[in-house]
């Protein structure tokens, strides 16, 4: 984890659980932190699968962070408090908030600025806040990540009360690309939280296969710095590529800087702006085109007509093929329209 986070963060393992992958450490730290009919607030978009894993066991409410594109979705102090509001409204009692950094969907990191607002937010609500940093390793250009406690130690806030209501959740599903190892933890400051969810984690073990197999690749420092920064190297590369090709014909993407994915502009080709307009364009990529990508409705996001692409799980062939079905698709819209204005421009001289 510090090798990860270029070791600007000291870990104590006396303060680390593990479980059976990082979808089982969310879960416990709901069923810590929370009981059922109380919430926690989530920024949007976010990854689909909190809507199980945070809530369907624990029955914590999930109270959303409305964030858009005016700022590139980044998280402000009035969206935080409008969410905070919103969950009052509802008369639901916030325990805390929820991030993932770096994103899923948008494969960005989380500047200072809003780790601090964060910060400032949980302290005056008295609130937790856990971040899940399972893509810290996928990060692969500027900024640099930066993990909720190292914030908190440039507030000079580490050794403070607020260190105990800070959690991190991490795993090396992605940082090493073991996901069917199913290993994950929860790192924390808080001794009783961390008693209870190691009393807990005895429903998710990690296997002792992949103990003993995880803790000889771990062992081999060498090999495992030398994979992150080839991980990391690629990643770039494949992202460029996507990016790029993307770009040639009308498709942008968010700026971006770490995971496995885009998160991508497809607006223009939406018929109206409306999620039912989303979920057409998403059929006709699927069953026209053979491609499966995710709409931004999918994750919550405020705005139709966004889309992730993953980009890491293929061939280079595979992606290039998968660009020529895209180009296809938005030359195919493009004549449509075309065809849609001469008919129309015809029918009004008649």
């Amino acid at each position: 984890m510090a090798e990860v986070r270029q070791n600007e963060v000291k870990f104590d393992p006396n303060k680390l659980v593990l479980t059976a992958g990082s979808t089982s450490a969310n879960e416990i730290l709901m069923f810590c932190l929370a009981e059922p009919g109380e919430a926690f607030l989530i920024p949007t978009p976010y990854y689909p699968g909190f809507d199980r894993d945070l809530k369907w066991r624990t029955g914590v409410e999930i109270v959303p962070i409305n964030c858009s594109s005016q700022n590139n979705f980044r998280i402000t102090m009035s969206a935080l408090e409008e969410a905070y509001e919103q969950a009052q409204k509802l008369q639901l009692k916030v325990k805390g908030i929820f991030i993932t950094n770096p994103s899923n969907p948008l494969g960005m990191t989380m500047n200072l600025d809003e780790l601090n607002h964060l910060i400032n937010f949980a302290m005056n609500k008295n609130i937790h806040i856990v971040s899940d940093e399972i893509y810290s390793g996928t990060v692969f250009d500027s900024p640099s990540f930066i993990s909720i406690v190292e914030a908190l130690t440039k507030k000079g806030l580490e050794n403070t009360g607020i260190s105990t209501q800070i959690h991190i959740v991490s795993s090396l599903s992605k940082d090493l690309g073991l996901p069917g190892f199913r290993i994950g933890m929860i790192y924390s400051n808080n001794e009783m939280l961390i008693a209870a969810s190691t009393k807990m984690s005895s429903f998710g073990l990690v296997s002792s296969q992949s103990q003993y197999l995880t803790s000889r690749i771990l062992a081999d420092k060498r090999f495992t710095i030398k994979y992150i920064k080839e991980n990391r190297q690629r990643l770039k590369k494949r992202h460029k590529l996507l990016v790029f090709g993307l770009q040639e014909f009308g498709i942008h993407c968010l700026n971006s800087n770490a995971g496995l994915f885009c998160w991508v502009d497809m607006r223009h080709l939406l018929k109206s702006n409306t999620f039912q307009a989303e979920l057409e364009l998403w059929k006709k990529i699927l069953y026209e085109s053979g491609l499966n990508i995710s709409p931004g409705s999918s994750f919550h996001c405020i705005e139709p007509g966004w889309f992730r692409i993953c980009f890491a799980n293929m061939t280079k062939e595979t992606l290039h093929l998968s660009l020529g079905r895209i180009k296809a698709l938005v030359d195919s819209w493009e004549c449509t329209n075309t065809c849609s204005e001469l008919s129309a421009t015809a029918q009004t001289k008649i």
